[in-house]
């Protein structure tokens, strides 16, 4: 198995058009490997992966960003918390265990429900944008939000190999170049539908074992492509004893020290990786003696 954990950006010189290309393994891995989730959750989780790598390479942001499907389905939420350095986390919170076992896709596990995604840029304004769950699947509701968004065509493709526990995903965006000529607009638009439908031939076994420059030269060798540095994908979920240490010292000391009198430790768990960390009464000292002052 290929350990591909690598988004590839590339523009097509001469159609007004730009691509991208996410292939991931070990960090999908790292997000699931606790968890036991279903296999219709997990593949879901994985195309969420996928789905916030693409977004996150077409906005121009350094920051936070965090994509989240709820609704009325099996699954409370499924999010996915990433950044500008490609490193990403994810977790699905399910409501309907039984349900979930059983259900396939986002219609049956979401059910009538919105995409949302938040940036927090670390400079400027936060953003959020809502969209309807309104397509049948998830690569359809992120092109429909380029489309509400952006006014930008956009086609997107995801992948799972349920398998070998590898996701993947491909992005093709118009990109208009200021000439709004009736021609021009034409060109670009069939330019756009040509890309769409070399690119639609990719093959699940190709996008799991080729790399990028192979499997781009197998879809676009008829075409100029300028391909950029590709950008490491990697799994870092962010939690740590110390951030545990600061949330513990917003309870009431007097609350602490009745905790640790009935379990001997306060104990918190990670959601997203299920990392435990204990802590003792020496560990907490300094929170305790507040009790006294």
């Amino acid at each position: 198995m290929s350990q591909f954990n690598v988004l590839n950006r590339y523009l097509f010189t001469d159609a007004h058009a730009r691509g991208e290309l996410v292939q991931l393994s070990s960090s999908f891995e790292s997000i699931i490997k606790n968890h036991n989730y279903p296999a219709g959750v997990e593949k879901l989780l994985g195309e969420l992966l996928s789905a916030t790598c693409l977004l996150t390479a077409t906005l121009k942001f350094e920051g936070d960003i965090t994509v989240q499907l709820q609704g009325d389905g099996p699954i409370g939420y499924m999010s996915v918390n990433g950044n500008n350095n490609q490193q990403m986390r994810g977790i699905a919170k399910i409501a309907d265990v039984a349900e979930a076992s059983e259900a396939n896709g986002l219609k049956a596990l979401i059910g009538k429900g919105t995409m949302i995604i938040t940036i927090r840029p670390n400079a400027g304004e936060a953003y959020q944008g809502v969209v309807a769950l309104d397509a049948d699947d998830l690569a359809g509701c992120l092109a429909h939000y380029f489309d509400v968004s952006e006014q930008i065509p956009t086609k997107v493709w995801l992948f799972n190999d349920e398998n070998s526990k590898q996701v993947a995903g491909a992005l093709v965006q118009l990109l208009p170049d200021g000439d709004g000529s009736a021609d021009n607009k034409a060109k670009q638009e069939s330019d756009f539908e040509h890309l769409c439908q070399l690119t639609n031939t990719i093959k699940s076994e190709e996008i799991f074992s080729l790399e990028a420059e192979a499997l781009l030269y197998r879809l676009y060798h008829q075409e100029k492509v300028n391909i950029f540095e590709p950008q490491s994908v990697s799994y870092q979920c962010g939690c740590s004893a110390d951030k545990c240490l600061a949330a513990i010292s917003q309870i009431e000391p007097s609350e602490i020290k009745s905790i640790l009198a009935e379990q001997g430790k306060i104990s918190m768990t990670c959601d997203y990786c299920v990392t435990t960390y204990d802590f003792d009464e020496l560990s907490l000292q300094s929170f305790i003696s507040k009790v006294n002052h």
